[in-house]
């Protein structure tokens, strides 16, 4: 697949089915969100990958109620960084902007894996936290649910996620956010 196919193709689906989950898989997974680009090459991102059914039904009890659908995900990486990770150049810090450029490789690598990877920011930060072993001075980004596509559309989505599952929704124009040269008031 190249990655123009993948982009095109990639959806935050919720009506996901378990796989197999595997280490060459969470290798794979890592190894693509390790090639990056970042700031003096200081790679600010950190994952945890988590697989054990035991802790995956205990970190779903961080998640808000409209995130039900993942509870049938058999992996959740759990994104996190702090800025002192990163460059802090004149009032601008880096980390999250370089720690999302490693999710939206590893979100493509698992799109051409045929997989669909779901980042929510639907969860209470300070029980991931405490379920985790994750230091207080870290920030959680986000959780990546992952899964295969399901054949049906899942039965515990509200009618507006349905629709969503059947149609991507609209993105905005290129005019919207694109300008040439100089930016202009719209």
């Amino acid at each position: 697949m190249d990655v123009k196919k993948a982009i095109q193709e990639r959806r935050a689906l919720r009506s996901l089915e378990p796989f197999e989950v595997t280490e060459e898989l969470i290798l794979d997974l890592a190894e693509s969100a390790s090639l990056a680009p970042s700031c003096f090459n200081n790679q600010p991102w950190r994952f945890i990958f988590t697989y054990d059914n035991e802790i995956l039904k205990e970190l779903y009890t961080a998640l808000t109620p409209r995130n039900n659908w993942a509870f049938v995900s058999p992996l959740v990486v759990t994104v996190f960084t702090k800025n002192e990770l990163d460059c802090q150049i004149k009032g601008r810090d880096y980390a999250l902007f370089d720690t999302g450029i490693a999710v939206g490789f590893m979100l493509l690598r698992a799109t051409e894996l045929k997989l669909i990877a779901h980042p929510i920011a639907g969860y209470d930060e300070e029980k991931v936290k405490d379920i985790l072993n994750i230091p207080k001075d870290m920030q959680v980004i986000a959780l990546i649910i992952f899964g295969k596509k399901a054949e049906k559309i899942s039965t515990v989505l509200s009618d507006e996620q349905k629709e969503r599952e059947l149609k991507r929704p609209e993105r905005l124009s290129i005019e919207k956010f694109v300008f040439i040269n100089k930016y202009t008031e719209k």
